[in-house]
């Protein structure tokens, strides 16, 4: 078996999983995300490498329930982007920078103001946001530069985690994609780098670890997870690329949903190219899979912004599908644009400075008008991903939100098709079975295609949606317009 992580931002996740495909429950731990001023977003890497512990262990103990079978690996996968700044021995230099900092916003600012993005876009297919590597490092060598000097390796959580379970300094070749990779020949790209001004940082960014690339668990790591020293561990892909696989992407032109805190499109391609958008956004990742790569539009909203409104109107999470049924489709004429982010928005179009709002109020309108209306803000926006990644095959859809009916439904009438739908720790799965494939014995991926259910596009829903998504455009273009001003 595989003892399956998912080291998300603020909740760390663990089960096992056989090689018919079979699981234990997930197990479950916080981390402590710190929200600062200056729009700074912290995490400790000593927490979150004990959240792993944690839920390996309290996993571990369901190991009767699949006949006892011994672990084969640790699969690792987690949160992308952000800046996880380490010394020789694995210590955090200060505080890991997530992926949801803004203090790099101005930074960002420049950069799309001098041609910086778009060059960048250009040549890695790359879409910078204020919460990832390339301003984030940008911004510590002009107010820090101490902590740069006295760092070794500039990373991203999961290969932090794994330097400090296997003392291996590295990172796997989808996290590196973002920002300054050429994934098709998966090195970096020196252009890039100095077009950040970065060029005397790259000391810091070890180089991706090559397909099939297995670490081994140092005796006091293993200890503390309850696993024997040397197992071998697995890591990556990160979470959004993972849950693609987990989900059973696997033909070009099929696409993922993530519903998750944030929202995430991809779509499987077999050349390293990036989506036709406007904008320098979203990113293209390599993948283990040769000649096999993701076009990926990774927005800041999600089922955070709707966790915001639920609080502010005093509503738990467990009451959202009976709100979603007691409004119409177009919440009786409330609209919103859902970008309730403090980074603002990095797909499909990058702007820091995008902010949420409600339109068409009225002392009519109820809580189910706005939750809905903010629902169907959300899904207008994964239609505007996908459109702009070039989607042409089924698209599978995952995380918290999808488990939703109600939600589930707006999302397959906007996107005008059915939605398979994975309601398992698709993550976990696919760290796993690049795990498998890494030991040498790879698993049937139709054993292993997720447990799918399918919500069907309704025909009303579908004309519905289709009109209210011209609407949410053109509010949209009208907004960005006025952000443009401030």
């Amino acid at each position: 078996m595989i003892v399956g992580v998912d080291i998300g931002t603020s909740v760390t996740k663990a089960q096992l999983i056989s090689r018919d495909g079979r699981t234990t429950p997930a197990h479950e731990a916080r981390s402590t995300v710190y929200t600062l001023p200056g729009h700074r977003v912290e995490q400790d890497l000593d927490d979150v490498v004990g959240t792993v512990e944690t839920v390996v262990r309290a996993a571990l103990a369901d190991a009767a329930q699949l006949g006892g079978e011994p672990a084969e690996a640790l699969a690792l996968t987690g949160q992308g982007d952000g800046l996880w700044l380490r010394d020789a021995t694995g210590a955090s230099v200060g505080r890991a920078l997530s992926w949801m900092d803004g203090r790099a916003s101005d930074r960002l600012g420049r950069w799309t103001e001098d041609g910086t993005l778009r060059a960048l876009h250009r040549r890695t297919g790359v879409g910078l946001f204020p919460g990832s590597a390339a301003p984030l490092l940008a911004h510590l060598a002009e107010h820090e530069p101490e902590r740069l000097a006295a760092a070794e390796v500039a990373g991203y959580c999961v290969d932090a985690v794994v330097q400090r379970l296997t003392g291996a300094v590295t990172v796997d070749v989808s996290d590196a994609s973002q920002p300054f990779l050429d994934v098709a020949s998966r090195a970096y790209d020196e252009t890039a780098l100095e077009l950040c001004g970065l060029s005397a940082h790259r000391r810091l960014l070890p180089d991706p670890a090559p397909p099939g690339t297995l670490h081994r668990l140092l005796p006091d790591a293993a200890r503390r997870l309850g696993l024997p020293a040397g197992l071998p561990v697995s890591a990556g892909p990160f979470d959004i690329p993972a849950c693609a696989f987990g989900s059973g992407v696997a033909e070009p032109g099929e696409g993922n949903l993530i519903i998750g805190t944030t929202l995430a499109a991809q779509v499987l391609d077999t050349e390293p190219r990036p989506a036709l958008a406007e904008d320098p956004a979203g990113m293209v990742l390599a993948t283990p899979y040769e000649g096999r790569y993701l076009r990926v539009m990774p927005a800041m909203i999600g089922t955070a912004g709707l966790d915001w409104l639920l609080k502010l109107l005093d509503v738990k999470i467990e009451a959202l599908d009976a709100l979603l049924v007691q409004s119409p489709p177009g919440a009786a004429g409330v609209t919103a644009l859902p970008f309730l982010s403090t980074s603002g928005e990095r797909a499909p179009f990058v702007d820091p400075r995008a902010r949420g709002r409600f339109d068409g109020l009225s002392p009519l309108a109820g809580r189910a008008d706005l939750v809905r209306a903010l629902c169907e803000a959300v899904a207008y926006s994964a239609r505007h991903c996908m459109e702009t990644l070039g989607v042409t095959r089924t698209v599978t859809a995952c995380g918290g939100g999808a488990r939703s009916g109600e939600w589930a439904r707006i999302f397959a009438g906007v996107l005008g098709g059915d939605l398979e739908v994975c309601d398992d720790a698709v993550g976990i799965r696919g760290a796993a079975h690049v795990a498998w494939r890494s030991l040498g014995a790879p698993v049937d991926p139709g054993a292993w295609r997720a447990r799918l259910r399918t919500v069907t596009a309704e025909r009303g829903l579908i004309d519905h949606y289709a009109e209210g998504y011209a609407a949410y455009r053109t509010a949209l273009d009208t907004a960005r317009e006025g952000w443009s001003t401030r």
